[in-house]
């Protein structure tokens, strides 16, 4: 079994294989995008160290930020607030940085979930569903194809766009050798509560124009397997979900009884003059 190995001095990660792709998927960040009127961002304050009066400089520090978080300072969110009132709260920003974490280190089962709405909404060509918790869940998009490169853009400060290409080759050898590497055009939208930052919206669209036919319906059938065996898990945790409330629900009534329903409850009223 292979290793997940560590994230190397040219940005590359490498991941382990997916079930779909026989090569290592590496990440290449392309910040092409990056805005040039961007705000500087403030230095680190220095630290101190072991609880004593001397203090070391932020510079490691600074060397050590993630490849996401250099990406989001060069984009520009627009003027949060002018002269008469704020039009988003800090809390966007916050978000973009961890929404951008996310896809750059291509975290599946891990997400943080705090950057979504409870009640987030989800929709791509194949498959939708309402709620947080589904982003525990692997994305196959996430981990089918290898060598994407990152591209994000901040259409406004409530709609985030980050654009992304992913590409690989098919597992199946008959596909790989008639159709060739697989490449897919993704955009992400995520719409942004201006309060709380949080996505309350979530869609996402393909572009496969790059890929040959072949290569094409390998994407689309495989993709709809996928969403056909996670809709398949939609419908398990309701069901146990319904199972649990009503399991609550009964041990309650078994606690706090209707008083109503015992006959040695007597109602007594008293009118007094």
């Amino acid at each position: 079994m292979p290793t997940r190995p560590a994230l190397l001095a040219d940005t590359s990660l490498a991941l382990p294989t997916d079930p779909v792709i026989d090569r290592y998927p590496t990440l290449s960040i392309n910040a092409d995008a990056a805005s040039s009127h961007s705000p500087p961002r403030p230095q680190c304050p220095p630290r101190v160290v072991d609880g004593s009066k001397e203090t070391e400089t932020s510079l490691e520090f600074a060397n050590e930020r993630s490849e996401s978080d250099k990406l989001v300072d060069s984009l520009d969110f627009g003027e949060l607030c002018n002269e008469f009132e704020c039009i988003s709260s800090p809390q966007v920003e916050s978000t973009a940085r961890q929404l951008a974490r996310d896809i750059l280190e291509m975290r599946e089962g891990n997400r943080a979930l705090g950057s979504y709405s409870v009640s987030v909404k989800y929709k791509d060509p194949v498959r939708s569903f309402v709620g947080r918790e589904k982003y525990k869940r692997p994305l196959w998009a996430m981990d089918a194809l290898e060598n994407p490169s990152v591209e994000m853009v901040m259409l406004s400060t409530s709609v985030l766009s980050i654009k992304w290409t992913l590409k690989g080759k098919p597992k199946n050898p008959a596909i790989a050798s008639i159709g060739g590497d697989l490449q897919v055009g993704v955009v992400s939208r995520f719409t942004l509560n201006q309060i709380s930052g949080q996505v309350i919206e979530h869609e996402e669209s393909w572009d496969l124009s790059q890929s040959s036919p072949v290569a094409q319906r390998y994407f689309w059938i495989s993709r709809r397997l996928f969403s056909i065996v996670e809709s398949v898990k939609d419908t398990v945790d309701a069901a146990k979900n319904t199972a649990t409330r009503s399991s609550t629900q009964k041990e309650n009534l078994e606690i706090y009884p209707d008083p109503s329903g015992d006959p040695t409850k007597v109602n007594f009223s008293a009118y007094f003059h």
